[in-house]
């Protein structure tokens, strides 16, 4: 390499409505890399931010940033990386994207970040390779490109020349073994630290969850926003007409779809939820029960401890002590 010339040249193209966090996440972690201190000087990681015809480009938040490229690979890019964000608003794929990431891929990895994944399986660029999304949209995946091989429990995924992540958090750790792979363990460390991360985590380390797993196994649209809505509003009593009123149905039928698609009523599947949580709040936290139950939505920590006693055949404190959580308070 020669002096001045920086060891990792990444081109990155977000997309209308691409989501910020990737999008950040992705570049300071290149940034942190790339000089002492935080000068921020582009000395030994290069960025370059594209678009067609150098458009601004609005963010899911609605930020808008103003690219300082049009789409180009002089020099040539060590990466391309696609920053895609929301489904459903996104405007169809540009012809000259499109056939601008065709011609780059003959030279060029080419990364698909967040929905970026989709843009490159529009233009015919992920046959025959596996790619991770994340769970929330593994099933619109399935719909558009049933022939494609996901996998949606992990990290990020490298295939050959193609490298796909799901977004959010993982985008930093994406970012991290690219740095580690071109400028070395230190230089990937650094950067973590900076963010307050505790450790690089590899593509196979698993994405998080949704509480009640067999979500991903769901094509319905109003059951899928039913979960979310249960996931997001658990500490609160929830009538199933206010279900159903955000999952955009009715309460009888909400419960049909329920039972057809998960085999729980939408009763059932929230205890279930609840369950989950509260048992990772007591095996990876030091809350007390009375803490955790009305986190969960319990009425009290007497009502945790039934509930968890009917599902589990175990206490609270039991189960506390088997896990080794020091909790610091009493039961």
């Amino acid at each position: 390499m020669s002096p001045g010339v920086p060891e990792l040249r990444v081109g990155i193209v977000p997309l209308k409505n691409f989501t910020m966090l990737a999008f950040a996440g992705f570049i300071d972690t290149l940034r942190l890399a790339a000089d002492e201190g935080d000068r921020s000087r582009q000395l030994r990681c290069q960025w370059t931010i594209m678009s067609e015809g150098r458009q601004s480009v609005r963010a899911s938040n609605g930020t808008v940033i103003q690219p300082t490229s049009d789409l180009t690979n002089v020099p040539r890019f060590d990466y391309i990386v696609v920053v895609g964000g929301t489904l459903h608003e996104a405007d169809p794929d540009s012809p000259v994207l499109s056939a601008y990431l065709r011609d780059v891929a003959e030279t060029t990895p080419l990364v698909g970040l967040c929905n970026g994944v989709l843009t490159l399986a529009r233009a015919g660029l992920m046959k025959g390779r596996r790619a991770c999304v994340s769970w929330f949209h593994h099933l619109d995946y399935v719909a558009e490109f049933p022939e494609l091989a996901l996998v949606s429990d992990r990290m990020f995924l490298v295939d050959g020349n193609r490298i796909t992540c799901p977004g959010g958090v993982s985008s930093i750790h994406l970012a991290s073994w690219l740095v580690e792979k071109h400028l070395g363990a230190g230089a990937a460390a650094k950067g973590l630290r900076i963010m307050l991360e505790d450790s690089a985590a590899d593509g196979a380390a698993t994405q998080p969850l949704p509480a009640l797993d067999i979500f991903t196994k769901t094509r319905d649209q109003r059951v899928r926003k039913a979960v979310l809505a249960m996931e997001r509003l658990l500490d609160r009593s929830l009538e199933l007409a206010d279900l159903a009123r955000l999952a955009g149905s009715t309460p009888r039928h909400l419960s049909r779809l329920f039972v057809t698609e998960l085999g729980l009523t939408p009763k059932a599947a929230l205890e279930r939820m609840r369950i989950a949580k509260a048992r990772r709040l007591i095996t990876d936290t030091g809350w007390s029960i009375a803490q955790i139950a009305v986190e969960c939505g319990f009425a009290d920590a007497s009502h945790l401890t039934r509930r968890l006693r009917a599902s589990d055949g175990i206490t609270p404190g039991r189960l506390r002590d088997q896990s080794g959580t020091n909790a610091g308070h009493a039961n």
